[in-house]
């Protein structure tokens, strides 16, 4: 199967690993992610206010283009999937913002939210099958405790997301048994890692990520997977420094790559 691939700018630069290993780990197991052609920043941010219009059209085009080719659009960056899919629930549900956004983009572009969004992870679980990664499991992670740090923004707003449960998500856990490892489950998986505020005040963010990090340790973690670029920055780079503490954090594409030992 065929997906059109948006990449985001982040995967092109400082995330290379997360977009590497998912092509990679993808091609291995029968999916062919076909970059979308001359795709835009998305923003990085979801813009709320109704009226902001000029930082809705990257996504629409990138929606638009993959409707016109006949593909689900398929997202790997949790910003990326967060700022694309709420774009794409606004032009679905919101007459005054559709109609703005068709008037910027006539007569080359009408989008009316044909496409479906999907998450690498949920290609993983619906497409491919994580029984499949189990059978094509060349390098089990065998007797591995790993944590999920799934963040904000793949869970929230649950009704626009609808990637999981946001108080109680599974996904990632599921993935990681796929491994062969086994999935810690610890406080703080599921609240924010600082996000854009380590621009301002990083050590308010690493405080945050602090947290988080203390709470995967005291369940006897080995390490943490994540989706998101700025929180790898944040719990890694802004945050994991004193060698007495510190954990190792992965992208899971990663991880999926060494256990297909591709």
């Amino acid at each position: 199967m065929t997906f059109d691939y948006y990449p985001g700018c982040t995967l092109k630069t400082k995330a290379k690993d997360l977009d590497i290993h998912a092509r990679n780990a993808a091609l291995a197991l029968g999916i062919e992610l076909e970059e979308l052609p001359e795709w835009q920043c998305c923003g990085a941010v979801y813009p709320i206010a109704r009226d902001e219009i000029a930082t809705r059209l990257t996504s629409v085009r990138a929606l638009a283009s993959a409707r016109d080719r006949g593909r689900e659009l398929l997202t790997l960056c949790s910003a990326c999937h967060h700022v694309i899919k709420r774009v794409n629930n606004d032009i679905q549900t919101d007459d005054e913002i559709r109609n703005k956004v068709n008037n910027y983009l006539a007569p080359d572009i009408e989008y009316n939210g044909e496409t479906k969004v999907v998450h690498y992870l949920e290609m993983l679980r619906d497409t491919v099958g994580f029984d499949t990664i189990r059978e094509k499991a060349v390098k089990p992670m065998t007797g591995k405790r790993i944590g999920a740090y799934y963040g904000c923004l793949l869970l929230r707003p649950n009704n626009v997301m609808a990637f999981d449960n946001p108080e109680n998500p599974t996904i990632m856990e599921d993935f990681i048994r796929a491994l062969g490892a086994e999935p810690v489950l610890y406080p703080y998986r599921n609240e924010c890692c600082g996000g854009y505020v380590a621009m301002d005040d990083k050590n308010l963010a690493a405080q945050k990520c602090k947290n988080i990090t203390s709470s995967a340790l005291e369940r006897d973690v080995d390490m943490l997977i994540t989706a998101c670029p700025l929180c790898m920055y944040n719990l890694d780079i802004n945050t994991n420094t004193a060698e007495e503490t510190k954990l190792p954090i992965y992208y899971f594409t990663e991880l999926l790559a060494q256990v297909l030992d591709i």
